[in-house]
């Protein structure tokens, strides 16, 4: 039995036969496929699996790694169909190939952003250079603390590390972190990873959707996107409860002053008071002002419930989900919850 792979590259859809490869199907077919081992060890032949089922023959997670799989990404030359599939091969600078880094750094700065939310800034002590791209994330650690992973608010290429990190009732780091945390204290810094960054060659409008203290690595994008000198129009919207929820403000209102392109919209779901402020949930936002997309790239970041809602709302707009990249921050207790649900 043959199934249909239509390939968003190619002009005609590949027949795959039973226990076939699609690269090995879109070759056999005459089609040229991004590739290079075909043995499922190099990821040159990574695609975004829009639709279908497939089954993966085994292949190395330096080529693939579980988070990208969990993330829709498959390798074409160990995916078996097993059903009609729609793929797309990733473009050039859809994928962010850095060196993994164990980095030993020092607390320079715990500032207080909100009543909940801290600016943790590290400095390098060695284990460098780091390089990432905008958007990724790392895994910390402060001394005698389990570790976590946060994502860089700071520019690539800067010598100082940024995090945010909000307040977790009960967790076992974030408490120590608000509370006693103190420049000098020691951390590891451990990464880069993370597939939901900047694609710098992008050339159309770009919509930055953050919840909370998600606004880390989108602040590392729109940042980044704005130093490169992307001229498209790029819109940040920033989704909190309630006024003193919300940080950064005139930091971006300052690059709004800067850069005609870029706006930033703040929208609070659960105002304690009277506000001038728009309201409602950040979902609705987009869905007001942006009824129609197609060529855009999304980057969200945020509670489940908030980059759940903003990418139906993605997708209701005519936005395919290949062009949404998506963190949700889950606590240690909601990955308890969701391994006790699969088990």
């Amino acid at each position: 039995m043959a199934h249909r792979v239509v390939v968003r590259q190619l002009p005609e859809a590949v027949l795959v036969e039973d226990g076939d490869t699609i690269l090995s199907a879109a070759q056999y077919a005459g089609f040229d496929y991004p590739c290079g081992c075909q043995s499922g060890n190099c990821g040159a032949c990574k695609s975004m699996l829009i639709r279908g089922d497939v089954e993966m023959i085994p292949y190395s997670e330096f080529a693939l790694s579980d988070e990208e799989r969990g993330a829709g990404l498959i390798l074409a030359c160990r995916a078996t169909p097993l059903s009609d599939c729609e793929v797309a091969w990733l473009e050039e600078g859809e994928i962010a190939a850095h060196p993994q880094r164990k980095l030993s750094c020092s607390v320079i700065s715990n500032d207080a952003m909100t009543h909940d939310i801290r600016r943790i800034r590290l400095s390098i002590d060695s284990g460098g250079p780091f390089v990432f791209s905008a958007g990724q994330y790392a895994a910390v650690t402060f001394a005698g603390l389990p570790t976590r992973d946060y994502s860089m608010a700071s520019q690539p290429g800067e010598p100082v590390l940024e995090f945010h990190i909000r307040l977790v009732p009960g967790g076992k780091v974030s408490p120590y972190v608000l509370e006693r945390l103190q420049p000098g204290d020691k951390a590891t810094v451990e990464g880069p990873r993370g597939i939901s960054f900047l694609r710098e060659n992008h050339g159309g409008p770009i919509l930055a959707l953050a919840g909370g203290s998600g606004l880390a690595p989108i602040k590392s994008i729109v940042e980044r996107a704005l130093h490169l000198g992307m001229t498209q129009p790029i819109h940040l919207y920033f989704g909190v409860r309630d006024e003193r929820d919300l940080y950064l403000e005139e930091h971006f209102r300052a690059l709004e002053r800067k850069h005609p392109h870029f706006t930033f919209t703040p929208v609070l779901s659960q105002p304690g008071g009277p506000t001038s402020r728009r309201t409602g949930f950040l979902a609705d936002a987009v869905k007001a002002d942006h009824p129609a997309l197609s060529d855009a790239k999304a980057y969200l970041c945020g509670p489940p419930p908030m980059v759940e809602t903003c990418m139906a709302a993605l997708s209701a707009a005519g936005l395919p989900r290949e062009h949404c990249h998506a963190d949700a921050f889950y606590t240690e207790a909601d990955k308890a919850a969701l391994n006790k649900g699969a088990a």
